[in-house]
């Protein structure tokens, strides 16, 4: 049997001039088709029961995707850079944000008409497709096109998929996590390492896609793949470039964990988590909806895990997704964006697109259905409603 780490080979029947690359692509992405018209028209529901919402609310749906909580760090990021000095106690350094995707909003916003909070939301959008497509293509390779559109569309009706198409870095991150894991498990090696460079310059959790990659190249070179080699060493320098700089700019060697610990987010291994958990679950009389939903996120993220661990999914998987779950679990800091943490964690959700293209179809779009409903319900709840950030 060929390994999953290896790139297809076919026998060419005849020489003749490579394909044009429109047609490279067109037919990829005709393949692809089903998946991404599925995710649309899921965040469309979304975006369609938000506005409406807004709206009851008296303002627009502008304002709440592409200005609001963590994208205006972005933006100001984009617009004055980053601090140059570590803030006394209660100041929050803008450090704590990784820059790829305030300085692509920049970039965009320099050549392109509209201001860069609309670049910024504008870029979160493509990217969700570039991610939705990523998605849909590692499904395809290791189960089939009917089990990897499922997964993309699924990943659109996660229960807070509304950040997705938010000037967020959540679209971008899982976009260059689907891709790097697509390229580890077909054998493209430079594509893999530049890939996870990216996503370490994305966000904190870029060690995952590092460490995914890195086992993958290992793994392949262990069984006589030599050239993979490099890319197991290239793979960390985005997050580790990243943290060295924060260090260098700050003039001591722990910067980017002191500006961490700014936020009050610091490593525990779990204890916090776990006192949360009991906390709202067990002894909370009247728990915040919002921060149930998230416990729940955890738990069946935890849940589905163990199901990847059974299931055998190949080991880059296994490390992103692991590496994913023990870095948000383990934290000691803020608890209501875990769950939004978890969004690029898409390979959790294998196993249950894989039961859904083996079910019948009415059962599956039930399934489908309801997902889809709950996360744009959901979305509105998190962004009018819960009196905090996503």
């Amino acid at each position: 049997m060929p390994s999953q780490l290896t790139p297809r080979r076919t026998v060419p029947t005849a020489r003749g001039p490579a394909p044009a690359p429109d047609r490279r692509l067109s037919g990829p992405l005709r393949h692809a088709a089903p998946a991404l018209l599925g995710y649309l028209a899921v965040r469309l529901l979304g975006l369609l029961v938000l506005a409406h919402w807004t709206h009851l609310k008296g303002h627009g749906v502008w304002p709440v995707l592409a200005t609001s909580w963590d994208s205006g760090w972005y933006l100001g990021i984009a617009d004055h850079g980053y601090d140059r000095a570590l803030g006394g106690p209660g100041h929050h350094d803008n450090l704590a944000f990784f820059p790829l995707f305030p300085l692509l909003i920049k970039a965009f916003a320099a050549v392109t008409p509209g201001s860069r909070a609309s670049v910024g939301l504008v870029l979160a959008w493509a990217c969700s497709l570039v991610a939705a497509w990523g998605i849909f293509a590692v499904g395809d390779r290791l189960h089939g096109r009917r089990t990897g559109t499922f997964l993309a569309v699924l990943w659109g009706a996660l229960p807070v998929a509304v950040v997705q198409w938010m000037g967020y870095t959540e679209s971008l991150f899982t976009a260059l996590a689907a891709w790097a894991l697509y390229a580890v498990l077909s054998g493209r090696w430079a594509w893999a390492a530049g890939l996870a460079v990216a996503a370490g310059l994305t966000r904190p959790t870029g060690v995952a896609v590092a460490a995914a990659v890195s086992a993958g190249a290992l793994l392949a070179a262990r069984r006589g793949e030599h050239r993979a080699l490099p890319a197991a060493l290239a793979a960390p320098l985005g997050w580790l470039g990243f943290v060295a700089w924060v260090g260098v700019r700050l003039g001591r060697w722990d910067g980017y964990f002191a500006v961490q610990r700014t936020w009050t987010n610091q490593w525990d291994g779990g204890a916090y988590t776990l006192r949360t958990l009991r906390g709202l679950l067990l002894h909370s009389r009247q728990p915040p909806l919002f921060l149930v939903v998230v416990s729940l996120v955890l738990l069946v993220s935890a849940g589905l895990f163990l199901l990847c661990l059974t299931d055998r999914q190949p080991l880059p998987l296994l490390v992103f997704t692991g590496v994913l779950l023990l870095v948000v679990m383990g934290s000691g800091g803020v608890y209501f964006p875990r769950a939004r943490f978890l969004v690029p964690g898409f390979p959790l959700l294998l196993p249950v697109a894989l039961a859904l293209a083996r079910a019948r179809r009415p059962a599956a779009a039930l399934v489908l259905a309801g997902a889809a409903l709950s996360s744009a319900w959901l979305g509105g709840y998190m962004l009018l409603v819960w009196q905090g950030p996503p």
